[in-house]
């Protein structure tokens, strides 16, 4: 099953809200069975229920997380996307949990057969965290 682009827009734009209600049912809806998911972290999460079981607590404890779609690249004959987005979250970094942070980055997501078959997330070094940005060092 080939989507055509707009259908691929219209599903991610579907996925957001779901995303913005925190209704992970309805996030995973658009999962394969068997999809890839690549954090910035560098964690791999293979297949659809081990996603979902992974996904269960943020969800439960969201902090009111809010994805902000920046730009989105559609390749409608690889069945691809890129998304730029924003995320507006409580912080998990050291000596700033629990403060607003800003996080922006992009997704490559992969479809097949009209589903979301991988997903690999990338992250900038710099996030904002109450009004001051933070750069990332590589570890040495």
């Amino acid at each position: 099953m080939l989507l055509s682009k707009d259908e691929i827009i219209k599903r991610i734009r579907e996925w957001l809200v779901a995303w913005d209600e925190y209704d992970l049912d309805r996030v995973m809806d658009i999962m394969h069975d068997e999809v890839v998911f690549e954090n910035w972290t560098e964690s791999i999460i293979c297949g659809k229920n081990r996603l979902q079981k992974t996904w269960t607590p943020w969800f439960r404890n969201h902090g009111n997380f809010k994805f902000t779609e920046e730009d989105l690249f559609v390749d409608e004959l690889e069945q691809k996307v890129l998304f730029q987005w924003k995320l507006d979250w409580p912080s998990l970094e050291k000596d700033h949990t629990g403060k607003r942070e800003i996080r922006r980055g992009v997704d490559i997501i992969h479809f097949l057969d009209g589903k979301i078959y991988r997903k690999s997330s990338y992250s900038k070094t710099t996030i904002q965290l109450v009004s001051h940005p933070i750069t990332f060092s590589a570890p040495k």
